[in-house]
């Protein structure tokens, strides 16, 4: 056992969005893989208290917890990769941290003194994150041994510099075998001469040295492996030994980043810099990283799933939804090519203004396996969803409506089968005639805008015949998270059922309409949770993993052999197993079968 908690800082210079999310993810899965406890915080500099108010533009999706809480989508990123539950405490802002401090001010808990952001402020960085790395993130509630935390933001930023303060009296407070640094910078390739320019790095680690942390792995993004030559000069003009800067060029699927830092003996290092108790066993612990990276460059089949929304020039709007997309093909062994549809461009008025554009989208629609409506806010690009819906239904093209998706799968139906011309969502149309989907918030007495469902919360199925029952493993119900402030309105549900549109699973009271799908179609489903926030590389989310079986025309042998696909329910059940023998043997398992 570890006597004390270990903390991994990751910090970023030269660009954001540099990928230190996805180094934080690959570091706690490397050492989770070596059969540690591994959590991990996110920090954002921003005032925002949450990520719960931002434009998917701003910062790319929300993503959304089991207490509900809406942070960053780089806590996604750590719940796919180290396959483990977080809180919204995992995700601290500067709006977080000063609210804390001005309450406590305000109750007088600081006895009359000038509150200062030194000490005041970053005192209460580091309670926060010592009080919340001991927080158990696995199912069995286990206190984590080392904990990855992500600083937001480029080195240098007026925002992040209290943060980089708390954390420079941090690493004397924990003890420097308690407390290390990576550092992430860029390391360009201008395209006029090829080489790789390490003034960036240089000007970004002196910074931070500035500031007092001296970074102990240089892990230098660049887009082709670093040369030797390159390697030296940064280890020279860093301070760091030439084995402390490691190379993360771009691969071909980010599975591979673990593996890529774990070949760069990264996991030693931490063994010496921190006395981690790991005894060093041979390469098999990320066998399973390995055999999904080497799938994924194998696949030879393609499907294609339009993704029809009004956030598609930004794909990080999407990220979750475009993740579990990647799990399901990646389970039936097809390449993924998901096709962006602009909704607002399938609608009347692009064919008047920009007939092109009109006739693009489409035509890409129209030639995708599968269509997805995934959720979004504000009325903008509805009635294009609401024609690609229609579009779906009446060529029976596979398709999946989340949230916002489900709720206009339903005005869709009411208008053009039940005849109600004007059906619409009162959030869209409050005076409609007839109100299908409606504000129907949950009241939290007590919580400032506590008017949405967010969070984790039961499904149950009123039917035994439910494809989505049965792709869930035909249980009696499901708990998933949701983000929504409308409803379907239940006092109309019986008109549906009657054309055979079924409301399928509902919630615990019955009076929230949860599933919907539709007889007489391969596969239309609509669900009002967000099923892609708890999909995982290794056990992909039933309702995509549906879509894609349906696109690739496989979802009706699939459900004949009681949901089984010879390659994977071998390793669908277990993955919460941590044993790489067991997996490794799964795996093998499935390339067999697939070959």
């Amino acid at each position: 056992m570890i006597g004390s908690m270990k903390y991994i800082l990751v910090t970023g210079g030269v660009i954001s969005g540099i990928g230190k999310g996805i180094i934080a993810s690959s570091v706690g899965t490397i050492l989770k893989s070596c059969g540690l406890h591994v959590t991990a915080i996110k920090i954002d500099p921003y005032i925002n208290i949450d990520a719960g108010t931002f434009s998917p533009y701003e910062h790319g999706e929300v993503f959304v917890l089991d207490d509900g809480g809406e942070v960053d989508l780089d806590l996604g990123n750590y719940e796919r990769f180290l396959d483990i539950r977080l809180t919204k405490d995992n995700n601290l802002t500067t709006g977080k941290i000063y609210q804390s401090v001005i309450n406590k001010e305000r109750r007088g808990d600081y006895l009359g003194k000038t509150v200062q952001v030194v000490p005041h402020i970053t005192d209460a960085i580091q309670e926060w994150v010592m009080r919340q790395a001991k927080v158990s993130v696995d199912d069995d509630d286990v206190e984590p041994q080392v904990c990855v935390i992500e600083l937001g933001g480029t080195v240098g930023d007026i925002e992040s510099m209290p943060f980089i303060e708390a954390f420079r009296q941090f690493q004397f407070k924990v003890k420097r075998e308690n407390f290390c640094n990576i550092h992430v910078s860029l390391v360009p390739q201008p395209s006029a001469t090829g080489e790789q320019k390490t003034k960036p790095t240089q000007n970004s680690v002196r910074e931070l040295r500035g500031l007092g942390l001296s970074p102990d792995l240089v892990m230098c993004r660049c887009s082709t492996p670093l040369d030797n030559s390159v390697k030296e000069k940064i280890s020279m003009f860093c301070h760091v030994e030439p084995e402390q800067v490691i190379c993360v060029h771009d691969v071909s699927s980010i599975y591979r980043v673990p593996l890529l830092l774990e070949d760069q003996g990264v996991v030693g290092y931490f063994c010496r810099r921190l006395n981690l108790p790991i005894e060093t066993r041979p390469r098999k612990m990320l066998a399973k990283w390995k055999e999904m990276s080497d799938r994924s460059d194998r696949l030879l089949e393609q499907c294609s799933i339009a993704l029809v929304g009004k956030y598609t020039k930004f794909s990080d709007s999407y990220a979750s939804v475009i993740k579990a997309l990647e799990h399901s093909a990646l389970a039936i062994s097809h390449k993924l090519e998901v096709k962006y549809v602009d909704s607002a461009d399938l609608e009347a008025g692009t064919l008047q203004e920009e007939p092109v554009k009109y006739h693009e989208a489409w035509q890409k629609l129209c030639s995708a396996d599968g269509i997805l409506v995934p959720g979004g806010f504000g009325v903008r690009g509805t009635e294009g969803k609401i024609q690609a819906i229609s579009w779906a239904r009446k060529q029976k093209k596979p398709f999946l409506g989340v949230c916002l998706g489900m709720q206009l799968a339903v005005c869709e139906f009411a208008r053009n089968m039940l005849d109600w011309k004007d059906a619409n969502s009162t959030e869209f149309d409050p005076e409609t005639k007839y109100p299908v989907v409606i504000d129907m918030p949950e009241h939290n007495p007590g919580q400032m805008g506590g008017t949405m469902r967010l969070g984790k919360r039961r499904t149950i199925f009123k039917t035994e015949n439910s494809i989505l029952r049965k792709l869930y493993g035909d249980v009696d119900y499901v708990e998933e998270r949701h983000r929504h402030r409308f409803e379907v309105n239940p006092e109309l549900k019986l008109h549906f059922e009657k054309k055979g549109f079924r409301f399928v699973g509902q919630d615990v009271e019955g009076e929230r309409m949860e599933v919907i799908e539709l007889d007489d179609h391969p596969y239309f489903v609509g669900v009002q949770y967000h099923p892609e926030f708890t999909s995982r590389p290794i056990k992909p989310s039933p309702p995509y993993l549906g879509l894609l079986l349906a696109a690739a025309g496989r979802l009706p042998g699939y459900l004949q052999k009681g949901c089984r696909l010879s390659p994977r329910e071998t390793y669908s059940d277990r993955s919460s197993s941590s044993s790489p023998d067991l997996e490794m043997a799964d795996f093998k398992l499935c390339s067999l079968a697939q070959e």
